[in-house]
């Protein structure tokens, strides 16, 4: 049978009939309309949950954050174990060579050295930090740490503080050619007292 307008119909169980509650007993949803006796979800409203508490309470029942996530960039670390086993003896480590070794991600913002595992190699170590026992390790074994300083940007002076050295400079004159004048008169008022 061909389909035309007049023989189209839904697909069976997409259509269903709307639930009529309170419509008498014999309707099956008569009386209680489905609600049962009493309770909060048999009073109108009630299905819609609790109600929202005020704000001072909203406030105190959320859990407390836990401390907050520092935006300063993180130094990535390496074990003596891992330079012990990717490294040979009198190799000289950078952050490039680890981050060639897949030991760390990037070296922009440092590397440092932590004393977990054991070296005997003499190794020439060059990073950001190094922990205490890590150095002690890599010296005892005949190594060598050099650790690499961050160079702080230099601030330019402003146009305001250049602007402001010239009068100071200006004042301290006025104050110097000040000086001398004052003996002057104390020189005269001594000579007419005599």
């Amino acid at each position: 049978m061909a389909l035309k307008l007049h023989n189209l119909k839904p697909a069976k169980g997409s259509k269903k009939k709307k639930k009529r509650v309170g419509r008498g007993d014999s309707s099956g949803h008569g009386s209680y309309s489905t609600r049962g006796l009493k309770g909060q979800r048999s009073r109108s409203g009630g299905k819609g949950g609790l109600k929202l508490k005020g704000l001072k309470m909203n406030i105190q029942s959320t859990p407390k954050l836990p401390g907050f996530k520092s935006l300063k960039p993180k130094l990535e670390i390496v074990n003596l174990k891992d330079l012990e086993k990717n490294f040979e003896k009198s190799d000289i480590i950078t952050a490039g060579k680890l981050v060639e070794k897949d030991l760390i991600k990037t070296g922009k913002n440092g590397v440092k050295v932590l004393g977990v595992g054991k070296i005997n190699k003499a190794l020439t170590v060059k990073v950001n930090k190094v922990s205490k026992t890590a150095q002690e390790a890599i010296e005892k074994a005949g190594g060598t740490v050099v650790l690499l300083i961050k160079s702080k940007p230099t601030k330019n002076k402003s146009k305001k503080e250049e602007a402001s050295q010239p009068k100071k400079e200006k004042k301290a004159k006025e104050t110097k050619s000040e000086k001398p004048k004052k003996t002057e008169k104390t020189k005269k008022t001594s000579s007419k007292k005599a």
